[in-house]
């Protein structure tokens, strides 16, 4: 493997936290979610290939520690996060009048029908959080500072 016996040490506690039975192991329909919290950033096509292969009857297996931990080094920084500055600069292409905004249908359709696409659940969540101006448009660098702080 490629961590260190530390890497290994925090991972386990991590994964500790996920075992809600407190037998040693973890949902496989909670894979995606640790390993976010690891600083992973697999896609959801992705994990639903990981799932399908370790639990193909969707039978809400478990499995340990050392079944995950090949699981994370598979998709350990296969997908860098992008960043700030690329977020805006996507959408900046939708800024016809280079106003800063964008409405907030053609943020719904970006997020649901380009990339990983959202869900419309999902995109509410979002939209929920963000302030629109009286025309229906959204500043789309303040929405993305939001959506990166958490």
């Amino acid at each position: 493997m490629g961590f260190s016996d530390t890497q290994i040490g925090e991972f386990r506690e991590a994964f500790a936290l996920f075992d809600k039975k407190g037998d040693g192991n973890i949902r496989v329909g909670d894979l995606g979610t640790v390993l976010r919290a690891l600083g992973q950033n697999p896609s959801e096509e992705d994990v639903r290939k990981i799932q399908a292969e370790i639990d193909p009857d969707n039978s809400d297996k478990r499995i340990t520690f050392e079944e995950f931990l090949p699981l994370l080094e598979r998709v350990k920084d296969k997908r860098p996060p992008g960043t700030q500055a690329d977020y805006i600069e996507g959408l900046r292409v939708f800024d016809k009048d280079g106003s800063g905004v964008i409405t907030a249908a053609e943020l719904r359709h970006v997020l649901t029908s380009l990339g990983e696409k959202l869900t419309d659940d999902d995109v509410d969540a979002l939209l929920g959080n963000i302030t629109m101006d009286s025309n229906g448009c959204v500043n789309y660098e303040e929405f993305v500072k939001v959506v990166m702080s958490g």
